[in-house]
């Protein structure tokens, strides 16, 4: 009887530095270059400057850091984003019902 054994980090081979995904570089590439063109705009003189500067950066490494499950966390906001954004009506039309809503003949 053949067994095969599937390393635990198999998954982890095809990430770059076991962590990453190509998008997740992408994502922390464009924060951090977007803090670099307002550090060289804004001119940073107090704490709420570098804040200012800094948020690009700090909010691209927040959603990349590796947490546990964080592609289910991508894909949750991802859904509220698509609630808040598209048609609230929703519309069915099933078996039962010919064209139209609910209430007309």
């Amino acid at each position: 009887m053949n067994r095969y054994l599937i390393p635990a980090n198999s998954k982890r081979s095809m990430l770059i530095l076991s962590m990453f995904a190509p998008i997740d570089l992408i994502i922390g590439g464009v924060g951090a270059f977007i803090s670099m063109i307002l550090f060289f705009i804004i001119s940073v003189e107090t704490t709420t400057d570098i804040l200012i500067v800094l948020t690009p950066a700090l909010i691209s490494a927040a959603m990349i850091i590796p947490v546990p499950n964080h592609r289910n966390v991508w894909q949750l906001t991802a859904n509220i984003l698509y609630y808040f954004t598209n048609q609230r009506k929703y519309r069915w039309r099933g078996w039962c019902m010919l064209h139209g809503e609910e209430g007309e003949q």
